[in-house]
């Protein structure tokens, strides 16, 4: 028998569930077992708890066939949980390190008390923590083991689920404790233990880390459900029925309850401005029906006991009146040209939205790129009655494909366009002053699978956020209605760092799609393009970006590898678009040292026409790896990228799945790898089988198609997924039958063995 059983219920919870559940598995108390509860949730949560339920023996994982709400699920756990004694944990919050410690030299202190209450902290998405009210009160009862009756200001203790533990003798010896339907199930059952109780003490230290969730919590969600807060202290009150000795502590509760009411009235988190009339009416019914005998409101309070709605909100409307002052102080201050774009834009959104019209921009209004691109050209295809018009900055009119409609951002067609499109579709975001019209629909792509830290995760990491206010984000991702994912890990991070209410659509990434479609006739194409000669082993070289360093900086010395690497092999070295147009490496290509690739687009040709890839921290290598070819890491900075950015899993471990092939870490182990033949072991492909297996599951081929008929044809039922074993990718070049491999010449040859390219480096290649 485990002294605790954690009782985890789960539901919708996939972007923060693996912390919970590690919080509690890294504890280092072993006499543990972990009940997570399934409510069939519709996302990764219960392929997360069976993927921890097959490598630990302390998990068990039970799933609900239909949705039974969080107490049902707390209510299985609790009949299927065996420990001496039960600790609720929702699924997105968690433990402080060595809180079972602590906990149990508690219990034993005290000879196991009925409950056992602790303290917690409130973790919030800015990477604020703030203290509970309640350390001084806990801190007061000392060692003492009580009764509430004998302690009734502890009333006052936060009535939720996860601060405290109960003795499970105790806990299912009273079929009372179960906890009912709807939301603030936690608080009736939180009182009626706590009532019930012979034994209680007190731990004055945080055990529970409680995440206040930007958006995605049931008591935050606004609506009548909350309306269900009535019934629950209704129940209550008549489990105190019967009860003489309770008596004295029925003003405490009455207060604590119509407290709990007055917060939602005035929070529209729970209670929208058209519901809050009749909740405040509801409130007085139950005031007046519940009212101990001789109880005198305290102030904040007395509106219930007066009624009268119309003189509440006198009292609001004049401070409300006060802040509306200040706020119009604030919009003097716009200069006049700001005011004249946005009443142009204005007009513009009043008039009717456009169903056959879609935005799309890439990287900034950068051109027609990445997911965008195969999105827009799939729906020319399946959706020839959306016109398209892309959002190009002045500098990149030029590269523009032609026959492409483009606008450019702050010009009045621009404003125009955005204001009246059904769809936006971008692989960042659009910029502040685009407004989410009801009736529009947003599209985020993203850009790459995430190793660094994303989103409100770079809260902690101020070389890489670089003064970015994450309240202007989020307002940005609450435009979102659809996020695209390319695997499980994806979606799982995009959830917990872009916390808002758009849908995942794991469709795949629409550019990986020519990974699986294309040929070797595409390939052949590709590979002349960049002028690699036949039979050489051409190296894909790109490495990401540092945001602890300005302006482009060689990672490689690249006389040094190309010289040692010999004739066989060809080096296409591309720098981040950040750093596009390097001049120093573009004197390296003029000398034939090697190809610069930086200005070819699109990248996806460069995958093609490589027979391998090296890269250090880019997100090329989650797409690279849908072509099952090999992959070399060379990360000489690594623990200094680590602590700098932040990475959500360790690239260097050497682990499957978390490392797709040989690391190099200097320019010795880079030659060594190529010259030796690690770079196409057998282990490479070992690492690199289980790298795609991790991070290319949704990448079939048809990624822009699911994309297309989900938000521009509006589909509900998406293509299903066509599994890995069951994809061709576009054949590696020494694959391809019929290319004679070609020695390298005495003389004439660049020292990497490629031939001089004519004209410079290879110029950006637009198709439409």
């Amino acid at each position: 028998m485990p002294r605790f059983s954690i009782i985890v219920p789960v539901h919708k919870v996939q972007g923060y569930l693996r912390e919970c559940l590690d919080s509690v598995l890294c504890q280092s108390f072993p006499d543990t077992e972990l009940i997570a509860v399934d409510d069939a949730s519709p996302d990764n949560s219960g392929r997360i708890l069976d993927e921890y339920a097959a490598r630990d023996t302390r998990v068990t994982a039970i799933h609900h066939p239909a949705n039974r709400g969080v107490g049902a699920s707390r209510n299985t756990g609790a009949a299927a949980a065996t420990g001496d004694y039960l600790l609720f944990l929702d699924g997105d919050d968690t433990l402080a390190p060595g809180s079972l410690d602590a906990l149990a030299e508690r219990l034993k202190q005290d000879g196991d008390p009925d409950i056992l209450y602790f303290d917690h902290v409130r973790t919030y998405w800015w990477d604020s923590v703030d203290k509970s009210l309640f350390g001084e009160l806990l801190a007061s009862a000392g060692t003492d083991v009580f009764r509430i009756t004998e302690r009734p200001e502890f009333l006052k203790l936060f009535a939720m689920t996860s601060n405290r533990v109960y003795r499970r003798d105790f806990y299912r010896g009273d079929p009372e404790f179960a906890f009912s339907d709807g939301i603030y199930e936690d608080a009736l059952v939180s009182y009626k233990t706590m009532l019930s109780a012979e034994r209680i003490s007190c731990l004055d230290r945080v055990i529970l880390q409680y995440r206040q969730r930007r958006i995605g919590a049931s008591t935050r969600s606004p609506g009548r459900n909350h309306f269900v807060i009535f019934d629950q202290y209704a129940r209550l009150f008549a489990f105190l029925d019967g009860k003489p000795d309770l008596v004295p502590l029925h003003g405490r509760l009455f207060e604590r309850a119509v407290a709990h009411f007055r917060f939602c009235l005035n929070n529209p988190d729970r209670i929208p401005p058209h519901l809050r009339r009749e909740f405040f009416r509801l409130a007085v019914r139950w005031y007046r029906r519940h009212l101990p005998v001789g109880f005198v409101p305290p102030a904040e309070l007395r509106c219930f006991a007066r009624g009268g709605y119309a003189r509440l909100r006198m009292r609001e409307n004049a401070a409300r009146a006060v802040r509306g002052a200040a706020r119009r102080k604030r919009r003097l201050r716009k200069t006049l040209a700001v005011r004249a774009k946005a009443v142009l834009y204005r007009f513009h959104l009043r008039r009717p939205i456009d169903p056959g019209l879609a935005v799309y921009a890439a990287y900034w209004d950068r051109g027609v790129h990445c997911n965008p691109a195969a999105i827009w050209r799939k729906a020319q295809e399946l959706a020839p009655h959306i016109r398209a018009v892309w959002v190009i900055r002045k500098s990149e009119v030029d590269q523009v494909p032609e026959g492409v409609d483009y606008v450019v951002p702050g010009t009045r067609r621009y404003w125009r366009t955005v204001a009246r499109a059904k769809y936006l579709i971008n692989n960042v975001n659009f910029a502040n002053a685009v407004v989410k019209r009801p009736g529009s629909v947003h599209l985020q792509t993203h850009h790459g699978t995430p190793l660094k830290k994303m989103g409100i995760d770079q809260q902690r990491y101020p070389a890489s956020a670089n003064g970015m206010s994450f309240r202007r984000l989020l307002d940005r991702v609450d435009r979102w209605d659809f996020s695209l994912s390319a695997n499980p890990h994806s979606t799982e991070v995009w959830e917990r760092v872009y916390p808002s209410s758009f849908q995942h659509l794991e469709s795949g990434y629409p550019r990986n799609d020519v990974y699986v479609t294309a040929g070797a006739a595409e390939v052949e194409a590709a590979r002349a393009a960049l002028g690699i000669p036949p039979g050489r082993t051409a190296i894909l070289y790109a490495p990401t970006v540092r945001d602890y360093q300005k302006g482009y900086v060689p990672r490689l010395d690249f006389t040094r590898v190309c010289r040692e690497l010999g004739p066989d092999f060809v080096l296409l070295a591309r720098t981040h678009y950040f750093h596009a147009g390097d001049e120093s490496l573009r004197e390296l290509h003029e000398r034939g040292l090697v190809i610069d690739v930086s200005r070819h687009s699109p990248v996806e040709e460069l995958c093609l026409a490589a027979d391998a890839l090296v890269t250090d921290y880019s997100s090329i290598m989650f797409d690279y790896a849908n072509l099952d070819r090999p992959i070399v890491i060379h990360a000489d900075d690594w623990p200094v990228y680590r602590a700098s950015r932040g990475v959500y899993f360790d690239l260097l471990s050497g682990a499957p799945g978390d490392t797709p092939g040989p690391v190099s870490t200097s320019d010795a182990d880079f030659v060594r790898i190529f010259r030796d033949g690690d770079w196409n072991s057998p282990r490479s492909t070992e690492l690199r089988t289980a790298f795609r297996a991790r991070f290319c599951a949704f990448d079939d081929g048809l990624a822009a198609e699911r994309a297309v008929r989900r938000v521009l044809l509006g589909e509900d039922t998406p293509l299903p997924h066509i599994p890995l074993g069951d994809r061709t990718p576009a054949p590696a070049p020494s694959a391809i039958t019929g290319r004679p491999r070609v020695p390298a010449p005495a003389g004439g040859m660049t020292p990497n063995g490629a031939a001089p390219v004519a004209g410079g480096p290879p110029t950006r290649k637009a198709r439409p």
